[in-house]
């Protein structure tokens, strides 16, 4: 039996993948924002995104890190310090 063939990877697969690493290294810096209450320099579109991964969320009027946010913050810590290490 034949392995079954991997898909190719289409110029769109890789602009998606380009726009997430883009996403996940601009998180911390949109959670330091939040952390100090500057959410309003947060650009629109950015919060969308980030919604829409769902790595924030709207709570009562107010952005919230989520845990899938939070997780991906702490993987970009951890894979930044396995690089220096």
């Amino acid at each position: 039996m034949k392995p079954p063939k991997a898909l190719p990877i289409t110029a769109a697969d890789k602009q998606e993948a380009a726009r997430k690493e883009r996403l996940r290294l601009a998180l911390p810096a949109a959670v330091e924002l939040l952390r100090t209450r500057q959410a309003g320099l947060i650009s629109a579109a950015e919060i969308e995104e980030f919604v829409a991964l769902n790595w924030l969320e709207w709570h009562g009027g107010t952005l919230k890190l989520t845990v899938t946010g939070a997780n991906v913050c702490s993987q970009g810590k951890v894979s930044s310090t396995a690089s220096r290490g």
